[in-house]
């Protein structure tokens, strides 16, 4: 269950970050998700747009990690159910499913499936930590952090991602 945020932290988180910002110290927040039992991050110019689950066409002979395709305003995309790519049991359709569309400013019209979106991460609440224990190891993730409640984030380095021969590949 998400956890909730009284208006004075909020406020407080804001005003925060807004002297941070007048200071010079910014550092772009990651926007996170759930996929696969795990958290992971992206850098949010990379995290594109964020759209409810909509009816996926499949496409046969495909890995079965391709979700298949969606139509998103005219728009086709190739859906990979991230948690199952990342090794993973698939993803379960629920209503807190969301596609995050990526690769738009590298010409890629893909989306990730994922379990949810756990919102925006200031990376000043982020320690580097270790790799967790059965974490997945794969080019594109290039970092690991562990947060105030204890929780690991997977960094995902889209370019890489994207460029994977294995992401590319989604024929069997």
């Amino acid at each position: 269950m998400a956890k909730r945020l009284s208006l004075r932290d909020f406020q407080e988180n804001l005003s925060a970050r807004l002297l941070s910002a007048k200071r010079g110290e910014t550092t772009p927040p990651m926007l996170g998700f759930r996929a696969g039992a795990r958290h992971w991050l992206l850098e949010l110019p990379d995290s594109g747009e964020v759209v409810p689950l909509p009816v996926l066409s499949p496409v046969p002979l495909t890995q079965p990690w391709f979700a298949g395709m969606a139509n998103i305003r005219g728009g086709l995309h190739a859906v990979v159910d991230f948690a199952q790519f990342a090794g993973a049991a698939p993803t379960p359709r629920s209503e807190r499913a969301r596609l995050l569309l990526i690769g738009a400013r590298h010409g890629i019209n893909s989306a990730l499936l994922v379990e949810s979106i756990e919102g925006l991460r200031p990376m000043n609440t982020l320690h580097a930590a270790d790799r967790p224990a059965g974490a997945p190891t794969a080019p594109w993730i290039d970092a690991a952090y562990q947060d105030e409640q204890g929780n690991h984030w997977l960094h995902i380095a889209l370019t890489q991602l994207l460029q994977d021969p294995a992401f590319l590949d989604i024929a069997l």
